[in-house]
């Protein structure tokens, strides 16, 4: 069994492009979060332009442990991208990624679109398995089929396992539905229970008791949040403490989250990982918005924050919030 799942219940951070670089890791990591994966990367990207594609899966050793999560259609280049990616960061799993409901992953036939052609995501796998063995353990994550007339994650997770992946998430929503409606834990649960190895939950996790009702209803062995670790990262730190001690402790307060949310930029900007100071506060937009949900008297600020240039501008916005 993978370490970190021995006598605990991990929360994982959630591979999401555009987010989960290595700014938004650590501050996750200092929140609790106990497994993380790198923003996803394509094969083909990875075979062709190497030298653009690494800086998504930069690895710091204070992020550990931490996986690559890949995505492609063909068997030899995903096996091949895989074994480039470990020889350089070492990440301590790769995880397939057979879930993305983008379309321009699904385009490309990797994504959730493998979902509708399980025997392609198994060869998949085994490709991926038999070239890393002894070196870096797979993983994978998927959905529970490609729409409500074709759920086959019960399926999907027995042949992943027979080709040798060592843990599955599963996000209890399928493709069509993209982001929309409720998670079907009932399928996850039931996947979980059909075989040996670590199932990891995703979807509607959105606050500690969330965490909780997972563990005690379902045969998962860990948890994945996304979205909700998006608007507050927090949430690891609010769920460790809830499972442990059956309390949540209080949420920061408004100037507790203008602090985190300087703090990030100044990361951002520091790490110079999206380039100069203007570039980066573009980037960070999006991170931006989602994180002002949570601050009284912020929604009239909403416009200038999506158009922020520089971290003055946003220092002089926030700080009277706090």
């Amino acid at each position: 069994m993978l370490p970190w799942f021995q006598d605990r219940f991990p929360l994982f951070l959630a591979p999401m492009a555009g987010v989960t670089d290595p700014i938004f890791r650590t501050l996750c990591k200092e929140e609790g979060a106990d497994v993380m994966i790198t923003e996803f990367v394509s094969a083909e990207g990875v075979l062709q332009a190497w030298h653009r594609t690494q800086r998504y899966v930069q690895i710091e050793e204070r992020h550990r442990p931490v996986g690559v999560q890949v995505f492609g259609g063909v068997a030899e280049h995903m096996a091949e991208a895989a074994a480039i990616i470990t020889d350089a960061v070492h990440p301590d799993f790769v995880d397939i990624n057979a879930g993305c409901p983008v379309p321009k992953v699904v385009g490309k036939n990797g994504g959730s679109s493998l979902l509708k052609d399980l025997p392609l995501l198994q060869k998949i796998a085994e490709a991926t398995v038999k070239r890393l063995e002894g070196v870096c353990p797979v993983t994978a994550k998927i959905r529970i089929g490609w729409d409500a007339e074709h759920i086959n994650a019960p399926e999907c997770v027995l042949r992943l396992q027979d080709a040798g992946v060592q843990a599955i998430t599963i996000h209890g929503r399928t493709r069509s539905q993209q982001y929309s409606g409720r998670a079907d834990w009932e399928i996850i649960d039931r996947c979980a229970r059909a075989v040996r190895i670590p199932v990891v939950g995703n979807g509607d996790i959105c606050c500690a008791a969330d965490v909780q009702r997972a563990r005690e209803s379902t045969a998962v062995s860990g948890v994945m949040i996304g979205r909700a670790a998006m608007a507050a990262p927090w949430i690891f730190r609010e769920a460790k403490e809830f499972l442990s001690r059956g309390t949540v402790p209080p949420s920061p307060t408004a100037a507790e989250r203008v602090r985190f949310i300087l703090r990030h930029a100044r990361l951002a900007i520091e790490s110079e990982h999206y380039g100069a100071e203007d570039v980066t506060m573009r980037t960070m937009r999006s991170r931006l918005l989602a994180y002002a949900k949570g601050i009284p008297g912020s929604k009239h600020l909403r416009p200038q924050l999506a158009r922020v240039s520089c971290y003055a501008e946003l220092e002089s916005l926030l700080l009277p919030l706090s």
